[in-house]
């Protein structure tokens, strides 16, 4: 898959599964800007052995977002690619979490992604082409235990991908989901191992994943080899939810 002559977004691109895909697609020779927040020297290390782009930029923050994409636009005149992939989790029981706590998961990780998405709408109908790769997990395909909050925006991400698709279909834009599992990131890092043993147990590979399996997942939905895919997700999870487990 090449993308020479393309331009790639890509939120919360400092670390982990996002960190990935920067890096696939610039190996891939995508022009490539990746938000981060406070991984400030992460982001600066990897735009400089990438030759990516680092964008401070919150999720929480329209007029952040907007300037960004405006900055893109100014300096290349286009955006083929964006890959929602920024998101956060605060796990907590439910009578012990605050309303607090549920509304920042949502803002950053479905609104955020909302609000990316409609900034890179209207350049991407201008040109009438472009893929949006939203990130969910499999937390929003199966219930988690503490996770009220980080799996109710990941399965409303699948059915915001669905309207979406419906929505920027007609105009050649495609829409698609990547629904990672356990995969080996800051992120899983702080699971008790206790719950990384039960959970590799029921994966059928017997392994966490590494962010890698995911990044490949989503250069093949931005790429032509992928053109007739469009309101669709592909689980990345190991066999994790292929099967019941007892």
């Amino acid at each position: 898959m090449t993308f020479a002559g393309k331009t790639v977004l890509v939120t919360g691109g400092a670390r982990g599964i996002g960190r990935a895909v920067v890096e696939d697609f610039r190996q891939a020779g995508a022009t490539v800007y990746f938000t981060y927040r406070k991984s400030q020297e992460l982001a600066e290390r990897l735009a400089a052995e990438s030759g990516a782009v680092a964008l401070p930029c919150s999720q929480s923050a329209p007029e952040q977002i907007e300037a960004a994409v405006s900055t893109i636009m100014a300096q290349t005149g286009r955006i083929d690619v964006l890959v929602n992939n920024a998101g956060v989790r605060s796990d907590q029981f439910i009578v012990l979490s605050a309303y607090e706590q549920w509304r920042h998961v949502l803002d950053v990780n479905l609104d955020g992604a909302w609000r990316w998405a409609k900034a890179v709408s209207i350049p991407m109908m201008s040109a009438s082409s472009g893929a949006i790769i939203n990130i969910a997990s499999v937390g929003g395909l199966v219930g988690i235990a503490g996770q009220t909050a980080y799996s109710s925006s990941k399965g409303a991400i699948l059915a915001f991908t669905r309207s979406l698709a419906a929505e920027l279909g007609t105009r050649g834009i495609r829409v698609n989901c990547v629904v990672p599992g356990f995969i080996e990131t800051d992120m899983t890092a702080t699971l008790s191992p206790a719950l990384k043993r039960e959970n590799t147990r029921r994966i059928l590979l017997k392994r966490m994943g590494q962010p890698r399996e995911v990044s490949g997942v989503v250069l093949f939905l931005a790429s032509d080899a992928a053109s007739y895919i469009i309101g669709q997700h592909i689980v990345v999870d190991g066999g994790l939810t292929a099967t019941v487990s007892f």
